[in-house]
């Protein structure tokens, strides 16, 4: 099998990669261990930042973001039993959306489905390999037979846990990250 970009993994950020790239003519293949069932089961954030909602409008994946998210300016943290209220908007210019990734993931996953890119679910025993290379490639067993997906380029959105990162020589990885002095999970909790 070949293709452009061979995605590994089928949550938010590879099906939202996946749908941008059919958009702009870039043939793509999504590989993914766990079922479908499996990945709308996560249950993860349901607070969208607004570049989130910028880019699903982008790829044409928004109907349904934007007729149930719940669009809001601020949010509220409690502390000495007093309501304190975080202004976004005024703080960044921008605010956020109440809509959960699990409904994302369906959006991306349905609209996918619709135009008949593949994404091959429950791949067991998945290998990248020369992705530094010229022949990119990645591996598995789908079906029950031998996968081997040949691409340009290879994209990990399978997780810091997942097989792609670890692939790659510590050497090699150029991490960038902003780290905020609170813990906003803490925060939202």
């Amino acid at each position: 099998m070949r293709t452009q970009v061979a995605i590994v993994g089928a949550g938010p950020a590879g099906l939202l990669l996946g749908s941008l790239l059919h958009k702009a003519g870039i043939d793509n293949i999504i590989i993914e261990r766990q079922s479908p069932d499996y990945v709308l089961g996560r249950i993860r954030a349901g607070v969208l930042e607004q570049v989130t909602v910028d880019l699903m409008a982008e790829a044409g994946c928004d109907r349904r973001l934007r007729a149930e998210g719940l669009p809001d300016d601020r949010c509220g943290i409690v502390f000495d039993h007093r309501l304190h209220h975080i202004d976004l908007r005024a703080l960044t210019g921008r605010g956020m959306t109440i809509y959960g990734q699990t409904e994302l993931t369906r959006d991306l996953m349905d609209q996918r489905a619709a135009l008949g890119r593949a994404t091959l679910y429950e791949t067991r025993d998945v290998a990248v390999h020369g992705f530094d290379g010229q022949r990119p490639t990645v591996t598995g067993v789908h079906q029950g037979a031998p996968l081997q997906v040949q691409a340009d380029f290879i994209a990990g959105c399978d997780g810091f846990h997942g097989v792609c990162r670890a692939s790659v020589p510590a050497a090699a990885i150029e991490q960038h990250e902003k780290v905020y002095p609170f813990g906003w999970l803490g925060l939202l909790a």
